[in-house]
């Protein structure tokens, strides 16, 4: 085949009919087509070049941590971006490679006494899927201190933006609709004490542990905060704590999260999301609008 040809002769990783459930904090997703890794940009515009020149389809990931893929996988190519790493300090600027954890970033911003992305910690995203989404938690969001960022355009062209035009805003930024692919990030932060650092650090990383159901599969939280309410609140005040669709469950830790709670299928966490929406639509009034996203054939 052109491309098994093609990824062999530039040595580039690859894998055929790959699980997606293996790359996904969720735990679930069929086959992909083909698993692409590649290990710097310069192999990653060769791979997008010569999926547009075949005409395979291809999905950029990340960690995996804020995706439902269906049981169906997904066609054509994955091209995973974990393979893209490697991070700098400049005083009191970090650069992250997209493929980066958000933990290495925090870990390393502690490292040099630097102050600012402790609300972070415990993130499970990348770098670059942390700024797609524009990752927050604990009333932090990365928008706060990342200050401008590389990205490959569709046709190829390496460009950088500034915070301004990244569009951050609740969940979204600029790269959701401009399909561009995010290589790097730059965050500017300030000089602390690193003891203080730690502290925080560990104690939002002690509350994501006591009050979420991390030993289980999920992609954080299922629903976004909709005005004026929390989604988890509304959730429990319609009594859905511990409901089960198939294997799939609301967190009785903590109900806005949909957890793979025994061998679930993307088909069982739809269904439940579905009947979380319907329930508290005609009870409060409120239209959940899903946090994760769906990715893959139907």
């Amino acid at each position: 085949m052109p491309l098994i040809s093609f990824l062999n002769e530039q040595s580039i990783s690859y894998k055929l009919n790959e699980a997606m459930k293996n790359h996904t904090s969720f735990k679930i997703g069929g086959e992909c087509d083909y698993f692409i890794t590649p290990k710097s940009v310069a192999e990653l515009k060769v791979v997008i070049d010569k999926l547009n020149e075949l005409s395979i389809p291809y999905f950029i990931l990340g960690k995996g941590s804020n995706i439902l893929v269906s049981d169906s996988g997904i066609s054509g190519a994955v091209i995973s971006l974990l393979g893209i790493s490697g991070i700098t300090v400049k005083g009191d600027e970090i650069t992250a490679a997209a493929g980066e954890t958000v933990a290495s970033l925090c870990n390393e911003a502690l490292k040099n006494e630097l102050s600012g992305l402790e609300f972070a910690f415990g993130i499970p995203g990348s770098v670059g899927g942390g700024l797609y989404m524009n990752a927050g938690a604990y009333g932090g969001e990365l928008a706060n201190t990342v200050i401008s960022a590389e990205y490959l355009t569709a046709d190829g062209e390496v460009k950088t933006v500034t915070n301004e035009e990244m569009a951050l805003g609740y969940r979204t930024s600029i790269f959701k609709t401009n399909g561009g692919i995010i290589l790097s990030a730059t965050f500017k932060l300030e000089k602390g004490d690193k003891a203080e650092i730690k502290e925080k650090m560990d104690d939002y990383l002690n509350r994501r542990k006591t009050k979420q159901p991390l030993e289980f599969g999920s992609a954080g939280s299922t629903f976004k905060r909709p005005t004026g309410y929390f989604a988890g609140a509304l959730i429990e005040k319609n009594g859905l704590k511990g409901k089960m669709v198939g294997g799939a469950r609301v967190s009785e830790k903590h109900a806005g999260f949909v957890i793979n709670y025994k061998n679930a299928t993307a088909s069982d966490v739809k269904k439940l999301m579905a009947e979380i929406q319907k329930i508290v639509k005609e009870n409060d009034g409120v239209e959940l609008e899903p946090e994760v996203i769906f990715v893959g054939k139907e």
